[in-house]
């Protein structure tokens, strides 16, 4: 076992995991800071999503908040670039941080040791839209270090601390309130994080944000970004990903006219070798916040993740590359709704299927169907950039 290894296996110890636990109760007893909230986005991984939606609200509008993010040990350098206060997560300051906060602002589950103080109102911004079961819908569970029961009752355990929920639509509301057992507030708003792909200039944010970036402005994008996959894994939350797109063909088809970016789950562990792509294909997994790869997207390639809920927004095209559907459909996950009859754009299973759809679109435009507006009126009619504080 390597040193990094050992260092690992001790933080998580037992022993470990008690100590921060008295250490957080113990801080509890310290004053409430009634204007301090905490954000975490992703167990502190990226500075994104609703999170980063609602923080940018409050530094405009709530000046008198104090607002910290929690931030993953191996992430420090992206919220320090940003220039946001942050703690580091699980170090004494993040404890007493949480500990003596008014608010919990987060999308994503809590460690489960944490016990959420009487004066904390914990507001629960989850991630996205579900096509794939969650929680206690789901049937079966693959995913490594658990089993289905327990998975079951940790999950429910860490929902059972959530005062606010935010709910995308009503359709995200009713699955909501069964697979989490949820009963407390639920705010049925839409997501924060959309309001930013309603730009006054999409043209010249498009462009500003190539430029940052340093792409080529005079070429379309094309944005794959499929999920990750529950029974393929490394280790506990460390999952595979064997890409199944052949950058070959699509080189061969569009490498004159296109650029593809790559943007992996967050929980894909894998390091695409793309050296034989240089100029073409770009890896933007690592990447602080997915929603500018939407306004510069041309087009999206998913597959199961509920990023096509968000996009659609956007009123582009859409293709769902899903070479696995059946053992994801029957096996894994399951859908909530007949995916192969309403997803918003044709599925397809191979990458010469890609091909011929994207070269439909180059001869005949774009013409959003009566299925995909269909899709618009029950997933996205919330949402119209405008913004509310949920405190």
């Amino acid at each position: 076992m390597s040193v990094k290894q050992s260092l690992i296996k001790m933080r998580r110890s037992p022993i470990i995991k008690q100590f921060l636990k008295v250490t957080f109760k113990i801080a509890t007893f310290l004053p409430v800071k009634k204007k301090m909230v905490m954000f975490e986005s992703f167990h502190g991984k990226q500075y994104s999503d609703n999170p980063r939606a609602i923080y940018e609200y409050m530094v405009q509008h709530n000046p008198d908040y104090e607002l910290i993010w929690s931030a993953d040990r191996r992430h420090l350098n992206l919220f320090s670039d940003k220039q946001v206060r942050y703690v580091r997560r699980f170090s004494l300051q993040w404890i007493i941080s949480m500990a003596r906060s008014q608010y919990w602002v987060s999308n994503s589950r809590l460690p489960l040791w944490i016990p959420k103080p009487k004066h904390t109102t914990y507001i629960q911004t989850w991630h996205g839209t579900p096509l794939k079961r969650l929680a206690a819908d789901m049937d079966a569970v693959h995913m490594p270090g658990t089993d289905t029961e327990r998975y079951k009752r940790n999950f429910l355990y860490e929902t059972s601390k959530w005062d606010v929920l935010i709910s995308p639509n009503a359709y995200s509301t009713e699955i909501f309130r069964r697979a989490f057992a949820f009963q407390n507030k639920m705010l049925e708003t839409g997501y924060p994080r959309n309001d930013f792909l309603f730009q006054k200039d999409p043209k010249s944010a498009k462009i500003k944000i190539l430029q940052q970036h340093h792409l080529p402005t005079d070429k379309k994008v094309i944005l794959y970004a499929p999920t990750w996959r529950d029974n393929q894994f490394y280790s506990v939350g460390n999952y595979k990903f064997d890409l199944q797109l052949d950058l070959d063909e699509m080189y061969q088809n569009f490498g004159h006219d296109y650029i593809i970016i790559l943007r992996m789950h967050y929980l894909v562990a894998e390091n695409i070798d793309l050296r034989a792509y240089q100029g073409f294909v770009y890896d933007f997994s690592k990447h602080e916040d997915i929603r500018e790869l939407y306004i510069i997207a041309d087009l999206l390639i998913t597959d199961y993740s509920s990023v096509f809920f968000d996009y659609a927004n956007l009123r582009r095209p859409i293709l769902f590359f899903v070479y696995d559907i059946d053992e994801y459909r029957d096996k894994l996950r399951g859908f909530y709704f007949d995916f192969e009859k309403k997803a918003p754009g044709p599925l397809v299973k191979e990458t010469a299927e890609i091909v011929k759809e994207i070269k439909k679109i180059e001869k005949d435009g774009y013409q959003p169907t009566a299925r995909v507006q269909a899709f618009y009126d029950k997933f996205c009619y919330l949402e119209d950039g405008k913004l509310r504080s949920v405190l």
